[in-house]
């Protein structure tokens, strides 16, 4: 069997969900193959897949509607991100060479993430069975796919209805996430780390608590990044814990600033092997670091930019897993004040309630099916809505 995964533009978060799939797919014997823009061959490479590079829109057209997320109000950032940014300059970047490799690679099976749209273009023409495998919420999704469908169905009249049909993965449980698909099959990723790998020893002997900060790997590419790490640093400076702080490979760590005390700076770190052996997660609320935080019963201080992270921010209060800094949803250009921040982190470190509940929504994750069981029904499901 011949697997083709297509990922767009966004980075790990787009990419990573997929691999458990791609890893079940291979553990199958399958033949897999992963394409999506020329930006994320380094992440398909690191997750041992080969890669096969399309098209995607110029940076002269993706820039300046990068920049107004942060700052449009929600509905004018959900149509510009996923009517014009997903919808049309990718699918249309991307359809010329996704038409050209599925010709000449013929894959049996295309597994997609949701913001991909040409492999879905394809598959409706080429009648290739496709799964996708959740990067969101399902209502988050499901709503995105109504907001590009009119960028989408000129070029593909049945690529809309074939996409509500298909088998969707998610790892997200059904207490957080409820899912209007209708073929909805949830899973989760065994850690390879459980017990966490030891950090170096930036904090010189101190076995104060650990806070992971992040703001993903989409954020830093704004010029909003510096603003933003600069709040987060001035929330945590001067609290008693060891704060690790990642700001991308792509943010100049030197422009931070001066950098309190409890405060350790790195461009990278694997989430996987850090979150084990953290008490707290103050981050903008992209999917894949809530999910990892909560699979790992850690709780969260949400502080929204963009996006899906609003929505994702009042799942986890709702949840008691963490609490969201209310400021940010109100509007996109007025950003949390600091002490709101550094008053919700004192607060979820000091109440183990936000732990216990985290814990409780990581062992409904860890009920869920494996990757390779979840696959297995995703064919069948597959199979079943092609009429076999």
């Amino acid at each position: 069997m011949r697997v083709l995964a297509a990922c767009s533009l966004g980075g790990a978060g787009h990419l990573r969900p997929l691999v458990p799939i791609l890893d079940a797919a291979r553990r199958r014997g399958a033949d897999v193959l992963v394409t999506g823009p020329p930006a994320i061959h380094d992440l398909v490479g690191e997750a041992g897949y080969p890669f096969h590079a399309g098209g995607e829109p110029p940076e002269a057209e993706v820039a300046p509607i990068r920049e107004q997320l942060p700052v449009v109000e929600p509905a004018e950032a959900a149509r510009l991100g996923n009517r014009e940014l997903f919808g049309r300059l990718a699918t249309a970047a991307m359809l010329p060479a996704m038409t050209e490799l599925c010709a000449r690679w013929r894959p049996d099976l295309i597994v997609r993430e949701p913001t991909e749209y040409a492999s879905a273009v394809v598959a409706c023409r080429s009648g290739v069975p496709m799964l996708q495998v959740a990067i969101s919420l399902a209502e988050v999704e499901a709503g995105s796919l109504e907001i590009a469908a009119p960028a989408l169905l000129p070029v593909e009249a049945a690529v809309v209805d074939a996409l509500g049909a298909a088998p969707y993965l998610t790892p997200f449980p059904d207490a957080l996430d409820p899912s209007p698909f209708p073929t909805t099959i949830r899973f989760h990723e065994p850690t390879p780390h459980d017990g966490g790998v030891p950090l170096h020893d930036w904090w010189l002997g101190s076995d104060a608590p650990l806070v992971y900060v992040t703001l993903g790997t989409v954020v830093p590419y704004m010029t909003v990044a510096g603003q933003r790490f600069r709040a987060l640093l001035d929330a945590v400076a001067g609290l008693d814990a060891r704060v690790l702080l990642t700001v991308g490979r792509s943010f100049d760590a030197a422009t931070l600033g001066r950098v309190p005390d409890n405060v350790h700076v790195e461009a990278w770190v694997d989430q996987v092997a850090v979150l084990p052996l953290t008490r707290l997660v103050v981050c903008h609320g992209g999917s894949g670091t809530v999910l990892g935080a909560l699979a790992a019963g850690v709780p969260l201080v949400v502080v929204p930019v963009f996006g899906d992270q609003v929505e994702n921010g009042r799942r986890v209060a709702a949840a008691n897993a963490g609490l969201m800094a209310a400021e940010a949803a109100v509007s996109r250009t007025v950003p949390a004040p600091v002490a709101l921040i550094t008053e919700h982190v004192a607060r979820v470190l000091a109440d183990p309630s936000y732990r216990d509940a985290a814990g409780r929504i990581a062992h409904q994750i860890a009920s869920t099916s494996t990757a390779d069981d979840a696959l297995e029904e995703a064919l069948t499901a597959a199979r079943r809505v092609r009429g076999e």
